[in-house]
């Protein structure tokens, strides 16, 4: 039997002070400094990862057409399923917090991975999923694809010129005060952006925006004028974005067109 250790009467007991940590919350609406470029995954490509699809051979590449440009267009939107509210386009809640995440790397005494664990984005149609005002166009640019050879594409995604949305910032507190998570957020539309080909990926300009109150004339216009019916309209029947895309449609509609007639 071991002996039992003695304990000396005068060693004070220590007292432990936990902080208490609260939710807090900030509302700010964003509006766009430059177009915004959405792109979502399509349905097509999420269920080629479930199912892979049968290979083409080589009668049926050359018989192909490679792009639907229509039809890639429509799927790069998030959209909005219930016809009760404000906008059919949505945004990934995901855009502005990772935004905060990376502006936190260029800001003095902030950290990124502090700032994932104090910082949040709620949605306001669902949990990961907040609505975007703003007529979209189409939009076509040459790209170069990933691998080792880059070989360039055109690719077609919606642009939304004009855009704005409203953003709900909750944080810890006291660890991170709403003055910080404002200053925050506020730099991430300028150095990072949201969207794609946004300054944070290094070469493009595309999806940065101010910080703006909930009465700003801008974005009180762009929420009246770029709501969820002239949003369906503009998925429907787009307008071309710049005389580049306008050009590269009507020579793929020509091309199409006499594609469909040796078919036949």
């Amino acid at each position: 039997m071991g002996k039992t250790p003695k304990v000396d009467p005068s060693t004070e007991t220590a007292e432990i002070s936990v902080l208490e940590v609260r939710r807090g919350a900030i509302d700010v609406y964003v509006v766009g400094t430059t177009p915004l470029i959405p792109h979502a995954m399509s349905a097509k490509v999420k269920m080629s990862l479930l199912v892979p699809p049968k290979k083409k051979n080589k009668t049926e590449r050359e018989t192909t057409m490679k792009h639907n440009p229509m039809e890639e267009y429509r799927d790069c939107f998030n959209m909005a399923r219930r016809p009760d509210v404000p906008t059919a386009i949505l945004g990934p809640s995901t855009w502005f917090k990772g935004a905060m995440m990376t502006a936190a790397l260029d800001l003095p005494g902030m950290f990124k991975s502090q700032i994932g664990r104090l910082v949040w984005v709620h949605g306001d149609y669902s949990s990961d999923m907040i609505h975007i005002y703003g007529v979209p166009q189409l939009f076509m640019s040459v790209v170069r694809q990933a691998g080792m050879t880059k070989t360039p594409d055109i690719r077609t995604r919606p642009i939304i010129p004009r855009w704005c949305a409203k953003v709900t910032v909750g944080y810890g507190v006291p660890l991170i005060r709403q003055a910080d998570v404002a200053n925050l957020l506020a730099a991430a539309g300028i150095t990072c952006g949201v969207g794609d080909w946004r300054p944070q990926k290094g070469s493009g300009t595309f999806g940065q925006y101010r910080l703006a109150a909930s009465d700003d004339p801008e974005a009180q216009d762009i929420m009246a004028q770029g709501g969820r019916a002239a949003q369906l309209a503009a998925i429907d029947a787009p307008e071309w974005y710049n005389e580049e895309t306008a050009d590269l449609m009507a020579w793929f509609e020509k091309v199409k067109k006499n594609h469909e007639t040796k078919a036949t």
